[in-house]
């Protein structure tokens, strides 16, 4: 199969998750929705997105099938839901519900290890049909080498079930953990047999930010199961990676295509051109823009299907058997 490791839906809707004010009044989530055409914050915004999104897959027959990432909130130490540090929470179960009445999403689940039932809870999404588990520590307030998170590695580790961190920089969301970005703390994961997706390949979101990209590279060449995701690598602040990641063979060897919807695509004019790259902004659906772009930067057959051998079935979800 041909699978977007790297797509989102938004939450409004108390059962479903939360955005926060902040959040929805920051430039980049403004820019977003206005993009998309969507004003509100309520219940139909939340089915006007699902639609969206829906739409959009159907929209891109280059692949067959899209992991929609649920985004868990943040926990205090002591593992209680922490409300003032959450902006973005996209529950479990409403990521379920979506693969369920869509055929071409598959889930993706998002599981806090400071939550004090992370272990049953990680469980349970397995069961569920989970085809990989995603983490933003940044974000989400944690650091992936902490001990805590190591019960998770072996529950992982056992079914298979590969995790998608985020690595590098983050501008969309506000930062809670800053020193989180470097790839290298994934190392403990690694250490106990999970397959480790680097969302972003470690690269930087600004120019204010450093890239992990040279870091990235050698833990590939380090560890067999070491992977990076190429979402939001055609905005213009990460096209710096592609350079490296296509040159280095191995590297070039382990990225997993991903887009991250709804973040806008801009094909790299820096390596296709001015004119190529115009061409392909002409293409209306973000998610096919970005294949198209992909495509022409020389990702080839392998790349395409690599996700599909990456992400095991789970027993529990009918949309992962196709």
């Amino acid at each position: 199969m041909r699978i977007d490791v790297h797509t989102h839906v938004s939450a409004f809707t108390p059962a479903h998750g939360l955005m926060s004010r902040h959040l929805l009044d920051s430039l980049p989530f403004r820019f977003m929705r206005w993009c998309l055409g969507i004003r509100g914050a309520d219940e139909r915004t939340e089915r006007q997105i699902e639609q969206q999104l829906a739409d959009t897959i159907l929209g891109t027959p280059e692949l067959d099938a899209a992991v929609v990432l649920a985004f868990d909130a943040v926990y205090t130490d002591s593992g209680e839901f922490d409300p003032a540090n959450t902006h973005l929470h996209v529950t479990n179960d409403y990521v379920i519900e979506l693969c369920r009445r869509h055929r071409k999403m598959l889930f993706g689940c998002s599981v806090n290890p400071y939550r004090k039932d992370a272990v049953q809870e990680l469980e349970r999404c397995i069961a569920a049909g989970a085809v990989l588990m995603k983490w933003l520590p940044l974000t989400q307030g944690f650091d992936p080498s902490d001990p805590v998170c190591f019960p998770l590695y072996e529950v992982m580790a056992h079914h298979g079930l590969p995790l998608l961190s985020h690595t590098g920089g983050e501008q969309a969301l506000p930062v809670l953990s800053p020193q989180t970005a470097d790839p290298r703390l994934l190392v403990p994961a690694l250490q106990r047999g999970v397959t480790v997706i680097a969302a972003h390949c470690a690269t930087r979101s600004s120019p204010r930010e450093r890239t992990y990209i040279r870091e990235f590279i050698a833990m590939t060449h380090a560890y067999e199961k070491f992977y990076g995701d190429t979402a939001a690598l055609n905005l213009p602040s990460r096209w710096h990676g592609w350079d490296a990641l296509l040159e280095d063979a191995i590297a070039r060897n382990r990225l997993v295509h991903g887009s991250d919807w709804p973040i806008i695509s801009i094909p790299p004019a820096s390596h296709l051109g001015t004119i190529e790259s115009l061409e392909l902004m002409c293409e209306p659906n973000w998610m096919r823009r970005d294949v198209l772009a992909k495509r022409r930067l020389g990702l080839g057959d392998e790349y395409w299907h690599r996700a599909g051998k990456l992400l095991v079935p789970q027993s529990g979800s009918a949309n992962a058997h196709g």
